[in-house]
């Protein structure tokens, strides 16, 4: 009987599955335990983008400006720093491109004027 039992015993030992430990997780190039600094989401950039320059980049790099605290704040240092990288690009884009657009729109209101007043003859 007692030979039987421990027959039962391996068989359950056996079949049982086995024990991993648990195994902790952390990004690569972080040490563990130190959280790095806080990124700059440039939210103030990307709302000044969005009201004074261009529109679709400005809502864009807000979005992105928006999504820096939530990963910061989950762990996800390398998460936060891409966003705040992005939002800040995006808002950089979105000003250049404005002022580019604005340095065209002068040229051509210039170069116009100067058309209609030579057909005029105001320069004869």
């Amino acid at each position: 009987m007692e030979n039987q039992f421990q027959n039962e015993q391996q068989q359950q030992q056996q079949y049982q599955q086995p024990q991993y430990q648990q195994q902790s997780y952390y990004q690569p190039n972080y040490v563990q335990g130190q959280r790095p600094m806080q990124p700059d989401n440039y939210l103030v950039w990307a709302i000044l983008c969005t009201i004074l320059c261009c529109l679709p980049l400005g809502i864009v790099s807000i979005i992105y400006s928006s999504k820096v605290d939530g990963l910061y704040n989950s762990g996800d240092f390398a998460g936060a720093e891409d966003a705040s990288k992005k939002a800040k690009n995006y808002a950089m884009w979105g000003a250049i491109i404005s002022a580019i657009v604005i340095v065209l729109y002068i040229l051509l209101v210039v170069v116009l004027g100067f058309s209609a007043a030579y057909a005029d003859g105001y320069f004869n």
